[in-house]
């Protein structure tokens, strides 16, 4: 079992930043995905990035070029950079990951990008 607790979320300026974490409740290095999912008013939750046990790394188009995941397995942490944030980048933004086949999501941190 994990929890995960996302932190770092608010509100920014169009051309602006913002760092989030998901802080893991035991130790990640050995969870190969942990992922960054948003879910904007009114539409489906969408994976915004991945990053896997070895560095590997993917991204939505969207976000591609501006944003970047990142791990630190000795603070059991996940971060997401995310440089030049555009309106439709407002979303609550979600931590997840699966361990031994079950899904564990975050609670979630709002992200709000004025224009």
């Amino acid at each position: 079992q994990v929890q995960l607790v996302e932190s770092g979320g608010g509100l920014v300026q169009a051309g602006g930043s913002l760092r989030l974490s998901c802080s893991a409740s035991r130790s990640i290095f050995s969870i190969n995905a942990m992922e960054w999912y948003r879910q904007a008013p009114g539409k489906q939750r969408e994976l915004v990035a991945q990053i896997f046990s070895g560095g590997t790394t993917y991204y939505a188009d969207s976000v591609k070029g501006r944003f970047t995941i990142s791990r630190v397995n000795a603070n059991n942490t996940v971060y997401l950079q995310m440089n030049s944030l555009k309106p439709e980048d407002t979303a609550v933004y979600y931590c997840r990951t699966i361990v031994v086949r079950r899904t564990y999501w975050g609670q979630g941190t709002q992200v709000t990008v004025s224009s």
